[in-house]
């Protein structure tokens, strides 16, 4: 689109009419913030707080920088010694000079779900006014990551001492597990070798189920999934999905638990309580069966003998093949295939051909087979996270993961928000220790008073507003 009369196209009118806007933004969000500041300056305990002028900082918003400055204040701590604090800071919930605001944060981490670090930069670079790195991006989930992990480590204490917080009752819970290969990278590569296995988890009360008006078709959508997913121990990462289901779930209510897995016994792990069945992933099950079958009518008998419960026949069967197959290959295969399926003996029947006893599912869901963690596994993690030559650290790849994993269960949003949002604290006086000496603070307002009056530090409701522009990231090189 054009406009030929005016000698400009429409892009570049846009363009033009967005960066006025952001500029406009810019220029709105420095008044307040520094009219506010002024606010707490006036309110201010003089006795405490002592004016020592105006000190400049950025926030990086996604109308782009706003450059802004806020007065600095003298105190003397206990030990008389004395220190520096920016009351509108302490406000605003942040430290230090330069912050990405929450807003912002969750645009790139969003991105950075989504393709890689230089994708992300380049897109947010392009979709906001402000312009980042890849190391910027890489560093916004590298933050918000760490703060999903103390999360999942409080949630892991809590269902450790049967505290969880989750509320949501089912008698019934699917759970799904499986690990993913990924490359390695730096310091991890020299410990861990060229890859690293990571351990992915999914749990959920059963399936919603749908009918395409088009085809007619059933789909089902798992209901209330939750994820996690880490490079740590089975022990580590068996507290941490814990943690995230009790974080959720009310897990007293919960009378049976259904495990799918590949038979790793990291996963068995988590089916050893006495309330809890394992099933031996139908995916991984069949794959080897197609593998280690020497050829179709072998396949086919192995796979009939399957459906039809008949397990002792068919580890007989494939003992009995193996000794008479002539191809060397063929026999170490088939006795492979013997063993995984003797040391899964108890999960090759799938839990919902086992008759057990279950409580019937809530209206509007149903009780679907297990088996799609192969499928989770590609969409939560191997999309992003493996292939075009990605390269991990761990904790690189474990905090990009919790993203990814909220991402998944569609509670990015929500956690981010949680996350990214600071309350007003009681106290405004936390001290920030600076350094550098007051006699070279108070250098662009004469005195340091600017003609201001001074009373006590407000804490009320008057400064709810702080929570949505004090919604700040620290400050990523860019």
């Amino acid at each position: 689109m054009s406009l030929p009369e005016y000698g400009i196209d429409f892009n570049s009118l846009e363009k033009e009419i967005y960066k006025i806007c952001c500029k406009t933004g810019r220029e709105i969000l420095k008044t307040v913030l520094e009219s506010y500041d002024r606010a707490l300056s006036t309110e201010r305990d003089k006795g405490i707080y002592r004016h020592k002028g105006l000190r400049g900082t950025t926030i990086k918003t996604i109308m782009g920088e706003v450059e802004y400055e806020r007065a600095i204040y003298e105190q003397k701590t206990d030990e008389g010694t004395k220190c520096y604090v920016y009351l509108l800071d302490e406000a605003m919930g942040i430290k230090g000079s330069g912050f990405f605001s929450g807003l912002m944060s969750e645009i790139i981490s969003k991105a950075s779900c989504e393709g890689t670090y230089r994708e992300a930069a380049r897109s947010v670079s392009e979709l906001t006014g402000q312009t980042i790195s890849h190391t910027a991006a890489w560093n916004v989930v590298q933050d918000l990551g760490e703060r999903v992990d103390e999360q999942e480590q409080k949630a892991a204490a809590l269902a450790a001492n049967n505290q969880g917080v989750g509320e949501l009752d089912a008698k019934v819970l699917f759970e799904e597990q499986d690990g993913i290969w990924l490359k390695t990278q730096g310091e991890t590569r020299k410990k861990h070798g060229a890859s690293i296995e990571m351990k992915v988890a999914i749990a959920y009360d059963g399936a919603k189920v749908t009918i395409a008006k088009k085809s007619g078709k059933k789909r089902r959508e798992l209901t209330n999934k939750v994820a996690c997913a880490n490079f740590e121990s089975t022990g580590k990462f068996q507290k941490r999905k814990e943690g995230v289901i009790a974080g959720t779930y009310n897990v007293d209510e919960i009378e049976t638990r259904l495990v799918n897995g590949d038979g790793a016994a990291w996963i068995k792990f988590a089916a050893a309580d006495d309330n809890a069945h394992f099933q031996l992933d139908p995916f991984h099950r069949n794959k080897a069966i197609f593998r280690a079958a020497p050829d179709e009518n072998a396949r086919k008998t192995m796979l009939k003998m399957l459906y039809s419960k008949e397990i002792n026949e068919l580890l007989i069967y494939i003992d009995a093949l193996a000794n008479s197959v002539e191809d060397e290959k063929q026999e170490i295969s088939l006795r492979e295939l013997h063993k995984y399926f003797t040391n899964n003996i108890g999960g090759l029947i799938p839990c919902k051909r086992r008759g057990l006893d279950l409580p019937q599912p809530p209206e509007g869901k149903e009780y679907t087979n297990m088996g799609g963690m192969e499928s989770n596994i590609f969409t939560i993690i191997g999309n992003r996270m493996k292939g075009r030559r990605a390269c991990w650290s761990v904790d690189g790849g474990n905090n990009l993961a919790r993203l990814l994993c909220l991402k998944a269960t569609k509670k990015l949003s929500e956690t981010l928000q949680i996350l990214t949002d600071m309350v007003l604290p009681g106290k405004y006086s936390e001290e920030i220790i600076v350094g550098f000496s007051s006699s070279k603070v108070a250098n662009s307002v004469g005195k340091g008073y600017n003609g201001i009056h001074q009373a006590a530090a407000p804490a009320t409701s008057d400064y709810k507003w702080l929570r949505n522009i004090g919604a700040l990231q620290p400050l990523c090189e860019i």
